[in-house]
């Protein structure tokens, strides 16, 4: 039976950079399946699909995060385990969660718990 030696996995691209899992070290994320649970959204579009049916009453200049960044955020945690809004305080600067949400970890980082939470609790029961 022979070693399997492969150090790497190549994900979808972000903003056009590779995104590739390396197992030899750098910047690590505790939560590796978030990559994985991103691939599965996509190809079916399910996160796409709940967008539409949310009703996005925001101030559109006030606005840093997209709703559906906010939704990929929140359901990718609550996949993870993260039931609580608080959680996105520690998960916006994981590079794991950033990239989950087409994120580069330079980039700028995911919404805060005020915002998550002001995310959940404007979206109506009609919605």
């Amino acid at each position: 039976m022979g070693q399997n030696k492969q150090l790497s996995l190549q994900f979808a691209s972000i903003s056009g950079k590779k995104v590739t899992a390396d197992f030899t070290g750098g910047d690590v994320t505790s939560d590796f399946g978030v990559l994985v649970m991103r691939e599965v959204a996509d190809k079916i579009g399910i996160i796409e699909q709940l967008a539409q049916a949310i009703h996005d009453e925001r101030h559109q200049s006030y606005v840093k995060h997209e709703l559906i960044e906010l939704l990929m955020q929140r359901i990718f945690q609550i996949i993870c385990g993260y039931e609580d809004a608080n959680d996105a305080n520690d998960l916006r600067i994981d590079p794991g969660f950033k990239a989950s949400c087409n994120r580069l970890p330079s980039e700028d980082d995911l919404a805060s718990q005020p915002t998550m939470t002001r995310f959940e609790n404007s979206i109506s029961k009609k919605d």
